[in-house]
């Protein structure tokens, strides 16, 4: 299964925890780092706190979606993350943007995530890496550009 990551933080070293966050992902068992976008700057959204560094990775993994989920949750816990509430600043956040073309809907997973479409800093670092991708449901995701376009978004390498 191919699947998209969504990665960010805004806590402590941001841009470290993020780099680890793509090291782990790559040496997860029954995983494949198959690309990753570079990492970028955006004022947080419906959170506080300082600005997140934010990225995308794309990974090949024989994990069903839920073990996925648990992987990543594994890894945010080994950065310290907690949850006091809702969008609360992180120092890390893994989110299962896409799980090939599968659409998913429990209390625990849902896929594609329900905000990529809304967000910048989903968009321009999954475009990135996949510039002509199809969202199951929605179509193209270059077509929700426009629409995010007033989100302050910086490229960092």
């Amino acid at each position: 299964m191919i699947a998209y990551v969504g990665i960010g933080a805004n806590l402590g070293d941001a841009r470290a925890n993020v780099a680890d966050a793509l090291a782990r992902l790559a040496a997860l068992d029954a995983c494949r780092l198959l690309a990753q976008s570079s990492a970028w700057r955006t004022a947080p959204i419906d959170s506080s706190g300082d600005d997140y560094i934010n990225a995308v990775a794309c990974i090949d993994t024989d994990l069903r979606a839920q073990d996925l989920l648990a992987a990543l949750q594994a890894i945010e816990l080994a950065h310290g993350r907690e949850r006091p509430y809702r969008n609360a600043p992180r120092t890390l956040d893994l989110d299962i943007l896409l799980y090939n073309d599968e659409r998913i809907d429990t209390a625990a997973l849902q896929v594609p995530h329900p905000r990529m479409l809304e967000r910048a800093f989903v968009l321009a670092p999954l475009l990135e890496i996949a510039p002509i991708i199809d969202v199951p449901g929605h179509g193209p995701a270059r077509d929700y550009l426009a629409a995010v376009a007033g989100q302050a978004i910086e490229r960092l390498n």
